[in-house]
């Protein structure tokens, strides 16, 4: 299944973030040797543990909800943090990321489904922060695009009615505060039952986990 996700997603453009949640370090190693690099985990420990134990040209994105006083736990080493979804967030992950002498990319995480247990900004909070804090607030985040989670459906048009909100949202936020910003280009959107919807509506992430690890 890896290969034949690849081969869908390289021409496209459209990275793959194997999300390893809960599965065990021979699981991402088998991954690893096919050349994957970039993987997914939702839970601080478990990602801590699992960057200790690994190689170090892993490149970890930590997808799930981030309870602010655990940002320094994963500070010292995480690639990208897609659930950026309150100003105390940026704010402790811009300061643990300070300390660690690093700049840490962050995607903005928006509430896009009709699923109240979903985390995310909405466009006004988003534009809000940005536009009331200075650039030099967040010195040491580097702003790389949007994230957000559809509902959990069978209906594929309200999936791909959200998926292209996120898509206005990112274009939105890209034209006001970032248009000259090439770093600010990523729309992670899309899983394993989404993603091909994702990659028509202009995904550029894709974060897959049991189409390749099978289910929990």
């Amino acid at each position: 299944m890896y290969e034949t996700l690849i081969s869908t997603l390289l021409p496209t453009n459209t990275q793959l973030v194997a999300v390893s949640k809960t599965k065990p370090v021979s699981a991402v190693m088998d991954l690893y040797d096919k050349g994957q690099r970039i993987f997914g985990e939702n839970y601080v420990q478990e990602l801590t543990e699992k960057h200790a134990q690994l190689p170090t040209d892993i490149q970890w994105h930590f997808i799930g909800h981030l309870q602010s006083n655990k940002v320094k736990y994963i500070a010292p080493f995480v690639h990208t943090i897609q659930g950026v979804d309150s100003l105390r967030l940026a704010q402790e992950i811009n300061k643990q990321a300070e300390k660690n002498n690093r700049v840490i990319n962050c995607l903005l995480q928006f509430h896009i489904s009709d699923e109240t247990t979903k985390f995310g900004f909405t466009l006004t909070e988003a534009e809000e922060m940005l536009g009331s804090n200075a650039p030099e607030s967040f010195k040491n985040i580097k702003w790389c695009g949007v994230m957000g989670m559809a509902t959990f459906t069978d209906d594929k048009e309200q999936v791909r009615r959200e998926f292209q909100s996120l898509k206005n949202i990112f274009d939105t936020l890209k034209n006001r505060f970032f248009p000259t910003l090439q770093d600010f280009k990523d729309i992670s959107m899309g899983m394993s039952d989404d993603y091909k919807i994702a990659i028509e509506e202009g995904s550029t992430i894709a974060r897959i986990g049991s189409l390749l690890f099978g289910k929990r």
